[in-house]
């Protein structure tokens, strides 16, 4: 059966979920991760990221160039992880099992959980804004709104979520035009970059901006590279999704890092008005409100499908199968919506302060997962897993595995004296005039200690990868 054919003959409602995708249910190409992770990042949520980097006191041109750098580095992380889905046939957090045990992986994916919570919530409030002034309603109206098209989108589930990418990329690609040329229009922007003040502090606030938020992507982005063909390139699979991220991100932080130097003061707290007052107002103001709202469809349905993952991961590792029911399906992605949506409703008054905390301090928790988990695909395992042994606590995997653990604990521990968030600022940040290096800690510490630590087990690995197909024929 042709690709075609077999990707016409899927049907809309996804019928698997954490299990594994066999060989002849795979289907789609390469141009679809690009267009889903532009389409994912030329929205509204990314625009503020940028902005934050020169609200926060920096200056356009080091703001832009901070910005890139964080885009590139972690867009590399991001697409390291995208490149594992077509090989593996798995969602991402599944294979952390490899180094943490089938019972010890909930540890990193129950704040992955909340990682998706709190994303979701902050895109709802966004969101909520916008189709409240689409549809003249109150923001809160508009995030219950956004919220009943987010379950029905993750309900729906891996094909329907592309297809709102390709949806939401041509979207976003008109939008971001237009709003560009008006910017041209509005500024002199020579004279915009020409105010250069340079700081440390927020050069590096201006990278990790960006770094955070391409790695926030990695627990979940092999969840969507996962049905392509194993036969996909994986070195095709990290420009495809990596590209796709990086361009869709940085466009969108460009235009939030121009929108924030011309505000004068007029940015926070009214995100979303601001950005569509630049466009104009009338019919083209309704048309840039809706291109935000769907924008908004694509993260926020990428988040709540994410969560749904993640959940269905920890309750399958102890329960020693990985098969979910649709039923079970729906109620995990009701009460994930819900729990966003009641976060999204109590803290939208102090959307932006808020944010910029969590996205800063969620890098604690998965830089050091990160790491581990691309340490050992690539250089111990070197791709050779055994897939059925992911769902058995007594296989190779076993229950716990407590070196994998005891190094993600250290990489988180080893940040802590370096974060500078209002949610926790450690010690040695004042050393270093107000500078957050720690994500750049717990990338490199971990990475080191769990090389030397389990490269030992690279012996232990199968000869080759070991699926679900191959032990039951």
């Amino acid at each position: 059966m042709s690709q075609a054919s077999a990707s016409r003959s899927k049907p809309l409602i996804e019928r698997r979920s954490i299990d594994y995708i066999p060989e002849n249910e795979r289907h789609g190409r390469l141009y679809s991760q690009f267009t889903l992770w532009l389409g994912a990042n030329l929205q509204i949520t990314a625009i503020v990221t940028g902005a934050l980097a020169v609200v926060l006191g920096g200056d356009v041109f080091w703001s832009l160039i901070g910005l890139l750098i964080g885009q590139l580095a972690g867009g590399a992380v991001m697409a390291l992880h995208a490149a594992q889905g077509p090989k593996l046939g798995l969602p991402q957090m599944i294979s952390s099992r490899v180094q943490f045990g089938v019972y010890g992986a909930a540890i990193p994916i129950a704040l992955v959980c909340l990682m998706y919570l709190g994303f979701t919530a902050t895109g709802t409030v966004l969101s909520g804004q916008a189709i409240g002034q689409l549809l003249s309603v109150s923001d809160s109206t508009g995030i219950l709104i956004f919220a009943a098209v987010i379950v029905l989108a993750t309900v729906l589930g891996y094909r329907v979520i592309h297809w709102i990418g390709r949806i939401a990329s041509v979207l976003g690609i008109i939008a971001f035009v237009y709003l560009f040329s008006r910017i041209m229009a509005i500024a002199d922007i020579s004279q915009l970059l020409e105010n250069r003040h340079f700081t440390w502090a927020s050069f590096l606030l201006a990278v990790s901006l960006s770094a955070s938020w391409q790695i926030a992507f990695g627990p979940y982005v092999a969840d969507y590279s996962r049905y392509l063909p194993s036969s996909t390139s994986s070195f095709k699979t990290f420009l495809a999704a990596g590209l796709g991220s990086v361009v869709g991100a940085q466009a969108s932080m460009i235009l939030g890092v121009f929108a924030a130097a011309i505000a004068n003061g007029q940015f926070s707290g009214r995100e979303v008005a601001y950005i569509v007052g630049l466009g104009g107002t009338g019919a083209t103001a309704a048309l840039l409100y809706f291109s935000i709202a769907f924008g908004k469809v694509t993260i926020s349905t990428l988040n709540s499908y994410g969560s749904f993952m993640c959940i269905a991961t920890i309750i399958s590792g102890f329960r020693g199968h990985m098969d979910v029911t649709r039923r079970q399906r729906l109620f995990f992605v009701l009460a994930i919506v819900g729990a966003s949506t009641v976060v999204a409703l109590l803290g939208q008054h102090s959307f932006l302060t808020a944010f910029k905390s969590f996205i800063l301090f969620l890098l604690t928790f998965f830089v050091p997962w990160s790491a581990v988990n691309l340490v050992d695909y690539y250089f111990i395992t070197k791709e050779r897993y055994d897939v059925p042994a992911l769902a058995d606590p007594k296989g190779r995997y076993g229950r716990w595995n407590m070196p994998g653990i005891i190094v993600y604990t250290i990489g988180v521990l080893v940040q802590m004296p370096f974060i500078a968030t209002k949610l926790y600022t450690g010690p040695m940040v004042a050393y270093l005039g107000g500078v957050d290096v720690s994500w750049i800690i717990g990338l490199v510490v971990p990475s080191v200690l769990y090389y030397l630590v389990a490269r030992g087990k690279a012996a232990q690995a199968p000869a080759r990868m070991i699926l679900p197909d191959a032990v039951r024929s």
